[in-house]
C-alpha cells in the first residue's frame, strides 16, 4: 500500500484503454479500482435492462439506457456522489468521465486516441465491423457529451485544463502506456502534493522526463 492517500482519475473516450490501465495501476499500487461505466451499467441492470457479455454500451440495451439518462440525470448524480465519497476515503483509482471535473484533488490523466484506433479496439472486442464500431462510438459520445454539458457544464473530450497528464496513446502499446503513467505517478504523485493544486506545473514536469 502507498504511504500517502492517493486518488488517481483516468479519463478518455470509449476505447482509449481507461479500464485496462486503471486496473493495472490499482494492482501495482495496491489501490481500489472503480469504474463509472460499470457502476452505471449495474444501475441499469437493477432497472431491468438486459445484461450482455461484452459491448453492452454499444448494444441496443446500452443505447436505450443512454437515452433514458439523457432525460433523467438521477443515475449519473447517484454514481457521481458515490465516487466523490470514494475519493474522500482515498487510495483509489477512479475510471470516470466526470471525476476530473468534479474533484478538487487527485492526479488526473487523459488518454488520447483517435476514433479509428478506438473503433478498432471495440470492433475486435465485440466481434463487429469497424464501421459498426465507429458508428456506435460516435452516437454514444454525442449523447454522452450532451448529458455532461447539461448536468455539469463541461465539454467532454474538449476541456483539458484540469488534467495533469495528457497522453497520446495512438502509437503506444499497453505496456508503453502503463510504463509512462507509472513514471508520472512514481515521480510526481508519490513525491509531491502539488498536483492537486497546480496541474499546469505538473504537466510541465511530466513532459520533461
Amino acid at each position: 500500500m502507498v504511504k500517502k492517500s492517493v486518488v488517481i482519475c483516468i479519463c478518455g473516450m470509449a476505447g482509449s484503454g481507461k479500464s485496462t490501465l486503471g486496473k493495472r495501476l490499482a494492482k501495482k499500487y495496491r489501490l481500489e479500482y472503480y469504474s463509472g461505466a460499470d457502476a452505471l451499467k449495474a444501475f441499469a441492470l437493477e432497472e431491468g435492462y438486459k445484461p450482455l457479455e461484452c459491448g453492452w454500451w454499444e448494444s441496443k440495451e446500452g443505447k436505450r439506457f443512454l437515452e433514458r439518462r439523457s432525460k433523467d440525470s438521477k443515475f449519473d448524480e447517484v454514481v457521481d456522489k458515490r465516487f466523490l465519497q470514494l475519493a474522500r476515503q482515498g487510495n483509489v483509482v477512479l475510471d470516470s468521465w466526470t471525476m476530473p471535473w468534479l474533484l478538487d484533488k487527485g492526479f488526473k490523466i487523459w488518454l488520447e486516441a483517435s476514433l479509428g484506433r478506438r473503433a478498432g479496439r471495440i470492433a475486435r472486442r465485440d466481434g463487429i465491423s469497424l464501421h459498426e464500431a465507429s458508428d456506435a462510438l460516435k452516437g454514444k459520445e454525442k449523447r454522452t457529451k450532451v448529458i455532461y454539458k447539461k448536468l455539469y457544464g463541461f465539454n467532454l473530450g474538449e476541456d483539458f485544463e484540469q488534467f495533469h497528464l495528457i497522453l497520446d496513446t495512438n502509437n503506444l502499446n499497453r505496456e508503453e502506456v502503463f510504463y509512462t503513467v507509472c513514471i508520472a505517478i512514481d515521480n510526481i504523485v508519490l513525491k509531491s502534493s502539488e498536483c492537486s493544486e497546480n496541474p499546469k506545473r505538473c504537466r510541465s514536469e511530466i513532459f520533461s522526463f
